[in-house]
């Protein structure tokens, strides 16, 4: 049976959390969770966003991290800089660029630029549950939760609910 039509197959049985590799005449099991199982056979492909705010702004900037901060080189003293406080957060799921399926992950860093000179010194990215839900302000979390529910409710409501509780408001 071709390969195709085996991952077809696989696909339809009741075990599809069950992912096989082939390689070098053996077969490898493990249990994965369904929406990596999926990744992990290609059947899509990572979708990503990122929201960067200030510090206590519960709507984000225009642009993205990546927009604002790609090419600049960090900053070695921070004399003469004025430094604003920010928060980046990258959100990343399952689909292709304009259509997510379920969203997975949720990843914050700070930072601290001069917009002015483009520079600024960034922290190293935070991906626990507790970490995020720490530093996100409750306008932060109500923002981005509403933003996910509105780009695809679909993909919300196919999210983890640990993944969902991360955008509660107490």
């Amino acid at each position: 049976m071709p390969r195709e039509a085996r991952e077809r197959k696989a696909l339809r049985q009741p075990t599809e959390n069950w992912v096989w590799t082939e390689g070098q005449g053996h077969l490898t099991f493990f249990l994965m969770a369904r929406q990596y199982a999926k990744s992990f056979r290609g059947v899509s492909s990572m979708w990503k966003h990122n929201f960067m705010f200030r510090q206590e702004d519960s709507k984000p900037l225009d642009q993205s991290e990546n927009d604002l901060y790609n090419d600049t080189e960090p900053a070695l003293d921070s004399a003469g800089l004025n430094m604003e406080k920010f928060i980046s957060i990258w959100i990343q799921g399952d689909g292709e660029d304009a259509a997510p399926t379920a969203y997975t992950n949720a990843y914050v860093r700070t930072a601290s630029l001069d917009m002015k000179r483009g520079t600024g010194f960034w922290q190293p990215l935070q991906g626990r549950s507790h970490q995020i839900k720490q530093l996100l302000t409750p306008g932060q979390k109500a923002y981005v939760k509403n933003w996910l529910r509105q780009a695809s409710s679909e993909a919300w409501e196919a999210s983890e609910d640990h993944f969902r509780e991360l955008f509660e408001t107490e």
